[in-house]
């Protein structure tokens, strides 16, 4: 009994730092992107948002798989690509979600790179979160495979939710000075981040072997895609307008 609940507390430990400590990492690596740092209580709240949508997400993705058994497209051996699509939107959206309520409608959000920054950190407490709960299955069976697994996220998953986040955010950005576009924009970047991670999704369950190298590599170009984007981000100015002439 004692030996069996060491083993689950270590397993727990070990996935706690394994998720933790690479978030931390790329928080970090992203925080750094923005010239004026936004309050810390707000980007704190807003990671821990990113972590509590996960239940949240998990929860629709369960309605989702047995909305779809109910009419039968989907069994314990097939995913189908709608589904893949629906479990992948229902992660954009609770991400999304939660930034636009902690961070998005605060005083602090002030300028285009804020919207990409609020909602990478989101994610990233979205895939500490979700990266924790792979871990611990992983550290139970055998601590090699935990290592092995954990690169993989790092490498991998948690890189597709920042990417997919932030193209989200991307989007918001460019609608800043224009509020119009709001809401096209949001779902724009909603649908293209939703098809990155079904695509990512889709090609991971059809490799062979456990060969997911070139599934890597799609995300890594995606990710290099955004941070171009990102760089453009940072030089939107609000559009000029020209001072009316007085009448003499």
């Amino acid at each position: 009994m004692n030996e069996s609940l060491l083993i689950i507390s270590t397993s727990a430990l070990y996935a706690f730092l394994g998720s933790i400590i690479p978030v931390i990492i790329w928080l970090w690596f992203w925080l750094k992107e923005d010239p004026h740092p936004n309050p810390r209580r707000i980007l704190i709240a807003t990671f821990l948002g990113g972590a509590l949508a996960v239940p949240i997400a998990l929860i629709g993705e369960i309605l989702a798989a047995k909305s779809a058994e109910a009419i039968g497209i989907f069994n314990e051996t097939t995913f189908p690509f709608m589904l893949l699509f629906a479990w992948a939107g229902i992660e954009e959206f609770t991400k999304y979600k939660a930034t636009s309520i902690i961070a998005l409608h605060r005083p602090g959000f002030n300028e285009p790179i804020d919207a990409p920054i609020y909602l990478i950190t989101a994610a990233l407490g979205f895939a500490a979160f979700e990266n924790t709960i792979f871990l611990f299955n992983a550290f139970q069976e055998a601590p090699v495979l935990g290592l092995i697994t954990g690169q993989l996220r790092f490498l991998g998953a948690t890189l597709l939710h920042v990417t997919a986040s932030g193209i989200v955010g991307v989007s918001i950005a460019y609608s800043f000075f224009h509020a119009e576009s709001r809401k096209r924009n949001v779902f724009g970047g909603l649908f293209t981040a939703t098809l990155l991670h079904t695509l990512f999704n889709f090609f991971i369950l059809k490799q062979e072997n456990g060969n997911a190298l070139q599934v890597f590599i799609g995300v890594w170009i995606a990710a290099i895609i955004f941070m171009l984007l990102l760089e453009k981000v940072k030089r939107i100015r609000p559009p000029y307008k020209f001072p009316r002439m007085r009448s003499s």
